[in-house]
């Protein structure tokens, strides 16, 4: 016969007083999983305030550059363009000693951020983020960044679960004017003095960048150059069934190219909005398409005013052109 088991009383985890350590403000801060939860309710953090933080550090943003100035920039910037910078306004003013803030596509060794010698801060856009929402994990480095001593990179974390988002430090009012660079040089002022390791990143970037030139004519839409044809990629901030439709109407009219040799060939979405691309011959330059894109702006415009069902040709084309959709993010 088995012996029976003595039955003993489960320990409850032990909680030390700095664990029990509360901010000022109520705040409970993140710490390892399984470790006893900071607000001393003696469970361990995945089961108590942890819930929450690894929720909201889950939850999809879908649009998380919605609100701020230059939306769709935001977007091209953070999947289409390999060297671009633009300046930032933050809501409160530059505080004392930072002479500037600027964004950047990619910086060298992937840094997040970076305090410059100068002061100055640099905030990369193109990197992974340990959450769903884009906007507040990029709110989070950046004010780091702001409080880094001058010339240290600034480290990625998980942002707090309740910590402000770009829409909340940025100037709602500010000009987002993206800058677009051939490389990236704009990383070191001081080419001779960077470290081997910056060089060598510098290099592998440059080495690696796709010719992209941002239109001038009309909204975020980018130019691009690759050996066997070249692209216009624009981001639209329309509704994307609408946006769908118009496209389709234009298509189905043959009204929806950019000129002899171009094709809309399909679209995808990134981050919430709907980016068509089109196919142009290797000759054709990013000044070539300028007024093409211009001239469809307006017809795509009379487009989207139509609230009539699609008809059977119009459907067809929205059918080919969803059936080449795909999603980045």
């Amino acid at each position: 016969m088995a012996k029976k088991r003595p039955q003993t009383k489960a320990k409850r985890p032990q909680i030390t007083e700095g664990a029990r350590a509360v901010g000022a403000d109520g705040e409970v801060p993140v710490v390892g999983a399984r470790e006893p939860c900071p607000c001393g309710s003696g469970r361990r953090y995945k089961a108590c305030h942890g819930r929450a933080a690894a929720q909201a550090a889950t939850e999809l943003v879908h649009r998380p550059f919605e609100g701020l100035p230059g939306e769709g920039d935001w977007v091209a910037l953070r999947e289409l363009v390999p060297a671009a910078t633009v300046e930032l306004t933050l809501k409160d003013g530059l505080p004392e000693g930072v002479p500037s803030v600027t964004l950047a596509t990619v910086l060298p060794m992937a840094w997040p951020a970076l305090r410059r010698d100068d002061g100055s801060v640099l905030l990369g856009l193109q990197n992974d983020t340990a959450s769903g929402d884009i906007s507040r994990d990029l709110a989070d480095t950046l004010r780091r960044a702001l409080e880094a001593a001058p010339g240290t990179p600034v480290e990625g974390r998980r942002a707090p679960a309740d910590g402000p988002r770009l829409q909340e430090l940025l100037d709602p009012e500010g000009t987002f004017e993206p800058v677009v660079h051939e490389g990236f040089e704009f990383w070191v002022p001081d080419a001779e003095n960077a470290t081997p390791e910056v060089t060598a990143s510098l290099e592998r970037a440059n080495a690696a960048a796709i010719p992209t030139v941002r239109l001038t004519g009309v909204d975020a839409a980018y130019w691009c150059e690759t050996p066997d044809k070249n692209h216009l990629r624009w981001v639209m901030p329309h509704p994307e069934e609408r946006l769908l439709d118009a496209l389709a109407r234009l298509h189905a009219a043959g009204r929806s190219s950019l000129g002899e040799g171009t094709r809309l060939v399909g679209s995808f979405r990134a981050h919430g909005l709907t980016v068509p691309v089109w196919d142009l011959p290797s000759g054709i330059t990013a000044d070539d398409v300028e007024k093409p894109a211009a001239e469809f702006a307006e017809r795509l415009a009379g487009a989207l005013a139509v609230d009539a069902p699609l008809t059977a040709d119009e459907r067809r084309a929205r059918g080919g052109l969803t059936n080449r959709q795909v999603t980045l993010s």
